[in-house]
């Protein structure tokens, strides 16, 4: 018997991989390494479950145990690897073992950024990456009436209108001008903050953190204006950051994330990643589209038939149905402008450049309806 393909990780891309590989090989061992229970579920609907009244099990699409079954794999819950030897194509566990392997996925995921703050609560600080996250999170929030947020980005806004399903006040802090400042020009952005602070939020744009401190049973935010606020809780939103520290310690090229090539291969052969941990000629997508593009073409290279990713255009839906949202940015460095029109119940916003050409796309409220004839006219994120 051949040495197994072993995947480090058993989130989206994780199993996705693994689903679309078996389509092909059926007889190929396939080993998945989870530091997790690694149950499979949606990490993307954590940020929308309140509202949905989902609790961390019903969250939960298959025990790990009924994933095994169904791709006929080998799946190591809380197990960690602590290093890899692509000498010797091992994977190093921290019980001793070495597992060897034929190919190796690193679908590793990314971790929160949690911001440095001054005072004697930075423990407290909550953050929602993994079911476990979201079961704490969730526990907590029956006697709150209110949820500081850290970041006004995609993740930030989407909790934030999560919230209000509850009835409770979102507080949202960030230095920017407007929420997902780094998606929307800035008439798009007011109109989001505007919506979603008439069903009941509360920003905070062009304020920082320094401190957060518990107080005689109460959370107090320090900004740097000097303002105290208290929060019931403090959530960090504030960006994600690729796990990239096990690909490192293995000499392995990274940079924002785990550099691979259009085939998802790392610097070492044999070795690919895929999903929020990779960084694919020079992208880092966080999303559920360019990982299912992913999954799809290394399942194809590694059942034999080299296939290199592309990338169609692929608008963001963003989770908040206060404001219904979708985001097909520009590319970084695009050379155009936003032309922002406002119509009835929303907001219509076009990235173009000098000859007219549709780059990016940011429709708000009624606008939302022109997705899909306005993804056909732009060009591919990558070919």
């Amino acid at each position: 018997m051949s040495h197994p393909i072993i995947i480090i990780g058993s989130g989206l891309a994780a199993y996705n991989l693994a689903r679309e590989f078996r389509k092909s090989d059926q007889t190929t061992p396939l080993t998945i390494i989870a530091e997790d229970s690694a149950d499979f579920y949606s990490k993307p609907m954590l940020s929308n479950a309140l509202a949905g009244k989902k609790t961390p099990a019903s969250l939960v699409i298959k025990a790990a145990s009924k994933m095994a079954e169904e791709l006929s794999a080998a799946i190591l819950p809380y197990t960690e690897v602590v290093g890899i030897d692509s000498n010797h194509q091992q994977v190093l566990l921290i019980d001793g073992q070495a597992l060897v392997y034929r190919d190796l996925i690193l679908a590793l995921g990314a971790d929160q950024i949690y911001l440095p703050l001054g005072g004697n609560a930075g423990d407290d600080v909550i953050s929602v990456n993994s079911l476990q996250d979201y079961a704490e999170f969730a526990a907590k929030l029956p006697e709150l009436k209110t949820v500081g947020i850290l970041g006004a980005g995609l993740i930030g806004c989407e909790f934030a209108n999560d919230l209000l399903a509850l009835g409770i006040k979102p507080l949202v802090f960030d230095p920017a001008g407007w929420p997902l400042s780094r998606l929307l020009p800035e008439a798009a952005g007011r109109y989001l903050a505007a919506q979603l602070t008439t069903a009941g939020a509360e920003f905070h744009f062009g304020f920082s953190a320094k401190n957060y401190d518990h107080m005689e049973g109460r959370y107090l935010l320090g900004l740097n204006d000097g303002s105290i606020i208290e929060v019931g809780m403090l959530l960090s939103a504030a960006g994600l950051q690729p796990r990239t520290h096990l690909a490192a310690s293995a000499g392995l090229k990274v940079n924002r994330g785990i550099v691979v090539d259009q085939t998802l291969q790392t610097s070492q052969p044999h070795i690919y990643a895929l999903g929020d941990c990779a960084e694919v000629m020079g992208l880092n997508l966080p999303f559920v589209m360019p990982i299912m593009h992913c999954a799809r073409a290394l399942a194809a290279t590694l059942a034999g038939t080299p296939t290199p990713v592309k990338y169609p255009a692929m608008p963001v839906v963003v989770k908040t149905p206060a404001c219904p949202t979708i985001v097909a940015p520009p590319a970084i460095g695009a050379q155009g402008e936003w032309q922002v029109s406002e119509i009835e119940g929303g907001i219509d916003a076009r990235f173009v450049d000098a000859k007219g050409q549709l780059l990016g796309f940011a429709l708000l409220g009624a606008a939302s309806k022109e997705k899909q004839a306005l993804t056909g006219q732009l060009p591919p994120v990558l070919s």
